[in-house]
């Protein structure tokens, strides 16, 4: 039976940058930030962490550094996702001889590809590696999804564990718990769908919030492993107006602002992503300061 690679809380790191490439020294310093405060993995080289502005020798540097400064203490999960087949599998490929424990791949972008081409695209990639590969699926940012019964064909390979579920579509989830196997496992992407979607058996959540509130995601994925969903409830709602200002702005602007906001030298955001208009900047400050977060 396959094992999920983490249960809780998964962030989403941001990528610190420099003028001349990653900001390494802030990025441990983030990291750290994170063990100390309970999160249970960390996901590298996605959205949030800007992998798509980044070049290939950035990418597998910074998987490199992610795996040598947690030092085995949590997963280090690797984005290695394109909307080319041969490039995910190279950067796949990569990861695992920089020692990343698992790879997270997004669906093919651009290009939207069929469900036979998204069998294919993820099956190439699950048979060049030997590391546990999980699926991300976010329509909004793609323009395709993974149906239920693509899923359940996926779910058939040794090497594919699971998915990060960020459709908004908490119908497609019940249907993939019902095609799919119990070793199939489900994380929610969108942190304000936590608690509904480990109601439907998932295992947790790759986060974007919990750069900023990683003590706060953790305890409301703990709640939810403990069948505690009263109480994981009323949290998830305390959280709801956080999440919501998070994605004010496309991902990572809200989140990297933020960041600066609490006096992380995290840099400036990569072309094309852009600061947040000026009222967005007065909202992220104002709910800072609702959530007890010192602006400096």
């Amino acid at each position: 039976m396959k094992q999920p690679i983490f249960t809780g809380t998964a962030v989403a790191i941001v990528t610190p940058f420099k003028k001349n490439g990653v900001d390494f020294d802030t990025l441990g310093d983030l990291l750290d930030f994170q063990m100390e405060n309970g999160t249970d993995a960390i996901v590298v080289c996605g959205t949030t962490g800007e992998a798509s502005t980044m070049t290939y020798r950035e990418r597998a540097e910074t998987i490199a550094f992610c795996v040598q400064h947690v030092g085995g203490r949590i997963p280090v999960i690797a984005g290695t996702g394109s909307n080319s087949t041969e490039n995910a599998v190279t950067l796949s490929q990569e990861a695992e001889r920089q020692g990343a424990d698992a790879l997270l791949v997004v669906t093919p972008y651009y290009n939207k590809a069929s469900q036979a081409g998204l069998l294919q695209h993820y099956r190439t990639i699950a048979d060049a590696v030997s590391l546990p590969v999980i699926l991300y699926n976010v329509p909004s940012r793609t323009g395709v999804t993974i149906s239920p019964e693509t899923y359940a064909a996926l779910a058939e390979h040794p090497n594919i564990i699971g998915v990060k579920e960020a459709s908004g579509n908490l119908g497609n989830i019940q249907r993939i718990r019902r095609l799919c196997p119990e070793d199939f496992y489900i994380w929610s992407g969108n942190d304000d769908e936590t608690v509904a979607i480990c109601a439907l058996g998932g295992k947790g959540v790759i986060s974007v919030v919990a750069n900023i509130l990683p003590a706060e995601m953790h305890r409301l994925t703990q709640l939810c492993l403990k069948n505690d969903f009263a109480a994981a409830g009323k949290l998830q709602v305390h959280l709801k107006d956080f999440c919501d200002t998070m994605f004010c702005e496309v991902n990572p602007i809200p989140v990297k602002t933020a960041l600066s906001l609490l006096g992380w030298r995290v840099g400036e955001l990569r072309s094309p992503m852009c600061p947040p208009a000026p009222e967005n900047l007065e909202h992220i400050k104002a709910m800072l300061a609702k959530y007890g977060l010192p602006v400096t």
